[in-house]
């Protein structure tokens, strides 16, 4: 089940809404919310409800553990992160070794067919985050089994993040509000991520699906348009769903975190990790980078260090080569940017090299997002090359406008505007007036009812496609 579905939107959630609504008392609710997230993932994959399950208990005990036994803290830190990598890797990883040892030997070893169970990514990596809290301080460890395992399964970001820390989300299970003006903040920040989805993402993810199903060599045009159209599709993909958890969570007096910061206008690979999937950067920050020592060690090992967090940050998006060199192509370009060998920091001090910096930066995400999406490295590599060989096809302008339909145009056009810098200047425009003055407010309230019932038209229709982040 995806927020997207006509079923979450019409039926899950309204119900939800009312029952926390009228079940009194924040323990109530607390229980009820923690229960409803486990139907949620029931509705997904009712078969790994168990699994998810047992991952909570994991860590509840290895928290209580960790705050009482003062003499074997070390050792259930090891083994439960062990414990959390080892799931993670057995459903998500065991086939792509079996393949790739079968490629290397020529065996005919059988795949495991093992399901990817719904958001493993994200709530093992929740429960390291956790357990290597407590391991660090005592006190943001808890006793209660209902408290972190209604943080781990609160069900707006169960799916696709952002990746959240116990220290954070606790202190709202004792102590939040609901009030209308956050319900209707909520609301209208879930109808704009509904909107990214089903409208944006939808009409880019069209023209990108039909460009990487080409064989062969591909028309420049072509090959460019399938590019662009996928950063875009990801983008609205993954910040749609980010802001619908953010305004779900709203709605139940909860805050959560930002996961997206305008990506498309950083002027840096490395200023773009700052704004692209803020929760796993971070996450890698702190529970990976800086245990292996940080920047602290010399600039050797600042590079070495980086290398391996994202290898392991493309190792962490799929079992495919794709991701991983993905993964260490972005760590590569990080450091040839760190060391002025790609001078961003230079020309950032002047204008035209802040031009520069983000035709650069846009060029390096967008072809690397072609390695993302290709299913082998042998297609990205044909993609990419397409791109570079400037051979037009006879009928590719045919082809080209056939793609490009006026709406698809316009909502492509729609797109690009509010991807990059453009954004937030309208974002903050719109707050300002909309503060000070009521008929701005209804106004902006009226515009997301009618978001909200062109949305409804685009599910009425059918055809939408899963979030790209649940595969992950």
């Amino acid at each position: 089940m995806i927020f997207s579905s006509p079923f979450f939107v019409f039926f899950f959630l309204p119900a939800v809404f009312l029952l926390d609504r009228v079940i009194p008392g924040l323990q109530r609710k607390n229980l009820a919310l923690a229960v409803v997230s486990l139907v949620f993932l029931a509705f997904g994959q009712l078969a790994f409800v168990p699994l998810f399950l047992a991952s909570v208990l994991i860590n509840y005990i290895s928290g209580l553990l960790l705050i009482k036994k003062e003499k074997v803290r070390k050792t259930v830190l090891v083994i439960t992160v062990l414990l959390n990598l080892g799931m993670l890797a057995v459903f998500k990883y065991t086939d792509f070794v079996i393949s790739n040892i079968n490629s290397v030997f020529s065996s005919s070893l059988k795949l495991s067919g093992i399901a990817l169970p719904l958001g493993i990514s994200f709530f093992t990596f929740q429960g390291i985050s956790y357990v290597t809290d407590v391991y660090r301080n005592k006190e943001k460890g808890t006793s209660s089994f209902q408290d972190l395992l209604l943080f781990m399964s609160f069900f707006p970001q169960l799916v696709q993040g952002p990746i959240l820390r116990f220290e954070d989300f606790a202190p709202q299970i004792t102590d939040r509000t609901v009030s209308t003006e956050k319900t209707v903040s909520g609301i209208r920040r879930f109808i704009t991520g509904l909107a990214k989805k089903i409208i944006i993402s939808a009409a880019a993810a069209r023209i990108a699906d039909s460009v990487f199903a080409m064989k062969g060599m591909i028309d420049w045009r072509l090959a460019w348009l399938g590019g662009i159209c996928y950063a875009l599709q990801l983008y609205y993909d993954f910040s749609g769903y980010s802001d619908m958890a953010v305004g779900l969570a709203r709605i139940f007096g909860f805050g959560i975190i930002e996961n997206f910061d305008y990506p498309y206008s950083a002027s840096s690979v490395r200023n773009f990790w700052r704004r692209w999937h803020i929760s796993l950067s971070t996450w890698f920050r702190d529970y990976l980078y800086i245990p292996l020592g940080g920047s602290r060690k010399g600039t050797g090992r600042k590079y070495l260090n980086r290398m391996i967090v994202f290898l392991c940050t493309g190792i962490w998006h799929g079992a495919n080569w794709t991701f991983i060199i993905w993964g260490l192509l972005h760590g590569i370009l990080i450091n040839l940017e760190d060391s002025g060998i790609i001078p961003v920091d230079r020309l950032e001090k002047n204008g035209f090299g802040r031009i520069v910096n983000r035709v650069y930066t846009l060029l390096a995400v967008m072809l690397l997002f072609v390695i993302f999406r290709a299913d082998s490295i042998s297609e990205a590599f044909r993609v990419i090359g397409s791109m570079f060989s400037f051979s037009a096809a006879p009928s590719g302008w045919y082809e080209f406008a056939s793609l490009l339909p006026a709406a698809s145009c316009l909502i492509l056009i729609i797109g690009i505007l509010f991807s990059g810098g453009f954004a937030p200047k309208i974002r903050k425009l719109s707050a300002e007036l909309e503060n000070s003055s009521n008929a701005a407010y209804y106004a902006g309230c009226i515009f997301s009812l009618i978001l909200f019932a062109i949305c409804l038209m685009a599910m009425s229709r059918g055809g939408f496609s899963p979030f790209i982040y649940t595969q992950f």
